[in-house]
């Protein structure tokens, strides 16, 4: 597995404290964060860092490839490390992302209709385990 110093090596990306701060939190919440909840648990470390320090390095990051950008509500961007292929529930309840482990196979294929899928991207919106149970839902 890469370390964030490789990672950022690998793709011309310089080393700097905030950005490697920026990947380390998103690698140990592993929360699907959006920008601020990002800048609320970074501005306790890094109190001169800014929002669009943030958004600018995710910018790049996405670009890249090192994360992934996932829209699944028109009103915030959320943050993911884990770029492999994968599907996301959102929680109607809590507002959390889950990753879901969901097999599609029409996903799989790398050729549809002879187009070439490049990315893909599946959301599932519902009510997370969690607040079912709090709510005594099963």
């Amino acid at each position: 597995m890469e370390t964030i110093l490789e990672k950022l090596h690998a793709n011309n990306i310089q080393p700097s404290f905030q950005r490697i701060k920026i990947l380390e939190l998103l690698d140990k919440k592993r929360e699907h964060m959006n920008v601020n909840e990002i800048y609320d648990e970074l501005i306790k470390e890094i109190p001169t860092i800014s929002k669009t320090t943030i958004y600018n390095n995710l910018k790049s990051f996405v670009e890249k490839g090192i994360v992934q950008c996932l829209i699944i509500t028109p009103y915030e961007m959320r943050y993911d490390i884990d770029t492999t292929p994968h599907y996301h529930l959102l929680c109607k309840k809590c507002k959390r992302v889950f990753d879901v482990n969901v097999k599609c196979k029409n996903a799989e294929a790398l050729d549809i209709e002879g187009h070439v899928i490049e990315e893909i991207h599946g959301y599932f919106k519902g009510i997370c385990k969690e607040c079912l149970s709090r709510e005594g839902q099963k």
